[in-house]
């Protein structure tokens, strides 16, 4: 697989709450992209899916770039053993710094926040501000209300049907890995959108 020196931007929850198998999931993702030499780009979380993804890559021998605003370590929310930490003013900055090198982006599941920056690049993506792969990572059909939704968005023509091409669905950490790998051709053309 070529996926060495690629940064991928990962979205997720940093609730601590939730059910174990999305912690299994976020550590089996953390652990491939040591594996297979992936530079895992998030906001720099201790806790829920973020610090268990963190930990499992550090753990496997692989890089870390938290990126994190201030207000988020002045609570202590940061991780403290990452391998690049980049601290942004505000949250705005924050999400357009983790874009701003990445091959591309996997939405773990998570809540308000994770559905806000998932929505988000999917926009930019429609916009051409980002032209790489968005990979919607269902672990137990949790972004399936979502996947829906999007549909019928299509179907009552609120987007276009090419707009479906926008975003990718794995339903394991292996499938995510290996739709990075797939890809040989990270640009997009979004000529066919006129």
């Amino acid at each position: 697989m070529e996926n060495r020196n690629r940064e991928v931007v990962v979205y997720c929850a940093s609730s601590a709450e939730i059910d174990p198998l999305y912690f299994d999931a976020a550590s089996k993702l953390g652990a491939l992209f040591a594996e297979n030499g992936i530079t895992c780009i998030n906001g720099a979380g201790k806790q829920g899916l973020m610090g268990a993804l963190n930990d499992a890559v550090l753990k496997n021998g692989g890089r870390v770039k938290g990126i994190i605003p201030q207000f988020m370590v002045d609570a202590g929310w940061g991780h403290a053993h990452l391998t690049e930490t980049i601290i942004t003013e505000t949250i705005h900055e924050r999400k357009a710094a983790m874009v701003k090198s990445a091959d591309a982006v996997i939405a773990l599941p998570g809540g308000v926040g994770t559905l806000e920056e998932l929505a988000e690049i999917i926009t930019w993506r429609q916009l051409g501000l980002y032209q790489k792969p968005v990979i919607v990572l269902n672990i137990n059909n949790y972004y399936q209300p979502l996947l829906s939704f999007l549909e019928k968005m299509i179907s009552e023509k609120f987007m276009k049907e090419v707009y479906r091409e926008l975003w990718q669905v794995a339903s394991t950490p292996q499938e995510a890995v290996a739709l990075i790998g797939a890809i040989p051709d990270w640009s997009y053309d979004y000529t066919k959108y006129d």
